[in-house]
Formats: C-alpha cells, structure tokens, sequence
C-alpha cells in the first residue's frame, strides 16, 4: 500500500464543525453531573440539611466550628457549638467525621409531602 498525501486548501472552520454538538454545560453528560444549564427550564431544589449537636456527648473541643466550610456551626459564650446558620450547611459532612465524641450528625432533611404529592402517587 502506498500512502497517499492529502492537501488541504482552506482551514477548517471550527464553529461549522461542532454545530449540532451540545455546548459546555449542556446534554445529557452534563445532566448526569449535574451542570448549570442542564435542562433548562427545570428549577432543581436545594437538598437542605439537619445538624443535630448532642452536648451531652461534646466536650467542647471546637473542632466542627473551626473546620466547617460553610461556617454554619459557632461556639456560644459556654463553649458549646451551635449551629447558627443551617441553611448554609451543603452536608459535607466534615463537623460529624471528625468529632472525636461523635456529638454531631448532619443528615438531609425529606421533602415534606403535601396532599397533592399522595393525590399524584394513587
């Protein structure tokens, strides 16, 4: 076989190669990751969360205030953690691993049902 040489005469136009190519942020790769932009027109609810603080068990140790990303927990005047601020919480989960006397869960707080929820269920 002999290898034959191609010429090409015009640059290739990059914009008319990708139309019809779903953009950056866009199709089902991106709907499956969860993208902005991803079908569009859906309004996606925030997922929101439970900090539970058993002080009984906290020994005051400061370690979920210092290291929460979103600064959602705080210490009060005792010494104590308390959660000032839950709706910033993305439930990463950072204060419930590394408490050292396992006296915080973070857990996602379920949709509450409404009457047309069960209507549409049967």
């Amino acid at each position: 076989m002999s290898k034959e040489q191609v010429k090409v005469d015009q640059p290739v136009d990059t914009k008319e190669a990708t139309d019809g190519a779903p953009a950056k942020g866009e199709g089902a790769q991106a709907e499956a990751q969860g993208h902005r932009g991803a079908g569009k027109g859906k309004k996606r609810e925030r997922k929101t969360y439970e900090i539970d603080i058993f002080r009984a068990w906290c020994k005051a140790c400061g370690i979920c205030a210092a290291f929460c990303p979103r600064q959602c927990i705080e210490m009060d005047e005792e010494g104590l953690p308390v959660v000032t601020a839950p709706e910033r919480c993305t439930g990463c989960g950072f204060c419930e691993i590394h408490c050292p006397d396992f006296a915080i869960s973070v857990a996602q707080k379920r949709a509450k049902r409404t009457e047309e929820d069960e209507a549409a269920d049967g």
